[in-house]
Order: structure tokens, then sequence, then C-alpha cells
């Protein structure tokens, strides 16, 4: 072999050499490319995720809270008509309440002719019979003579001196106060004391 044949082979050799190397580096350079691209893939996947767990994360919290709300709803209605049904015959027992002062005031005289302390007896008898059906029907009287004087409870009329009880005590009642399944329907008016 010439040198001449030898130049040209080594030149070829040199050629098929730095082709591979240039191969190789394109291979490598798209290689890398393609790994970018698969982790820019990779980051807009998990994008795409963490925005879709937030909405879902929304999208649950939006139940519960709507779910809460008609919860919340349901038992209101439910005191509601607990309510209704309690204190329905409120403007009942007020308008009642006249009929058992007048009876309980015609009680407080003293009556000496015979047929005059039967109609006071049947008088007493009906009295009774209307308080048994306003107690049967939740409403309670209040008589606070000898208590503490309470605003939510009393009205007080007057006030009276007397050094035999404390101040604020309830000395005498007018007329006695009710209450329908706990809340006053009508206060109790009464004369305090008040030294």
């Amino acid at each position: 072999m010439s040198k001449q044949e030898k130049s040209n082979v080594e030149d070829k050799s040199l050629d098929i050499e730095t082709a591979a190397q240039v191969e190789t580096a394109q291979e490598s350079a798209s290689g890398a490319l393609e790994e970018l691209s698969v982790e820019e893939q990779l980051e807009r996947a998990k994008d795409t995720i963490k925005e879709l767990e937030d909405s879902c994360d929304q999208f649950k919290d939006e139940a519960l809270r709507a779910k809460a709300e008609m919860e919340n709803i349901r038992k209101r209605a439910e005191r509601d008509v607990s309510n209704a049904r309690k204190f329905g015959i409120e403007k009942f027992s007020k308008e009642l309440l006249p009929v058992i002062d007048s009876i309980e005031q015609a009680l407080k005289h003293e009556v000496k002719l015979e047929e005059a302390i039967a109609m006071k007896e049947g008088i007493e008898l009906t009295a009774k019979m209307l308080v048994d059906i306003l107690k049967k029907n939740g409403v309670e009287e209040l008589d606070p003579k000898g208590e503490k004087f309470d605003p939510n409870l009393h009205e007080a009329m007057a006030m009276i001196p007397n050094p035999e009880f404390e101040d604020n005590t309830i000395f005498d009642v007018f007329q006695k106060g009710y209450m329908l399944n706990g809340r006053i329907v009508r206060a109790a008016k009464v004369v305090i004391v008040k030294n």
C-alpha cells in the first residue's frame, strides 16, 4: 500500500470517526431534547393534576358546606314547627286570662247568704276547671308572693316600705302572671318592698 492509499484510508477513517462523533453528538442532543420534552410533559401533567386536585377539594368543600347548610335549615324548620306547636295557643291563653282574673276577683269577696255561698262554690269549681285546662295545655300560673322581684317575670305596680322584708321582695300580688311552656304570656303585677 502506498502512502497515498494509506493517507486516503486514514482520511476515510477520520471521516468515519468524525461522522460517528457527530452522529453521537446529534443523538445526544436529540435525546436531551426528547428528555426535556418528556420532563416538560411531566411538569405539565403534574400541573394539571394539581389543578384537578384543587378543583376536587373546592367541590368537596362546597358539598360539605351545602350539606351543613341543609342540616341547619332542617334543624331550624324542626325548631319552628316545635315552637308553633308549643306556642300556637298563646293568643288563646292571653284571651282567657281576664276571665280567670274576674273569677278570682269575685271569689275574694266574703258572702254571708247561703245562696251566695253556693254560688261562690260554683265559681270556685269553674275557676279550678279553667286553671286545670290551662295547665294541661302548658300554661303555668305565677303567684310570686314572698319571692325576689325579677323584671323578666314580674311587673312592679307599687313600692312600699316594710322593715320586716328585704328590699325587692314581693309583698303582694295585684294580678297573677302566666307562662306558656316556659315563655312569659303575662308578667305578674306586684307590689315590692323598698326600704
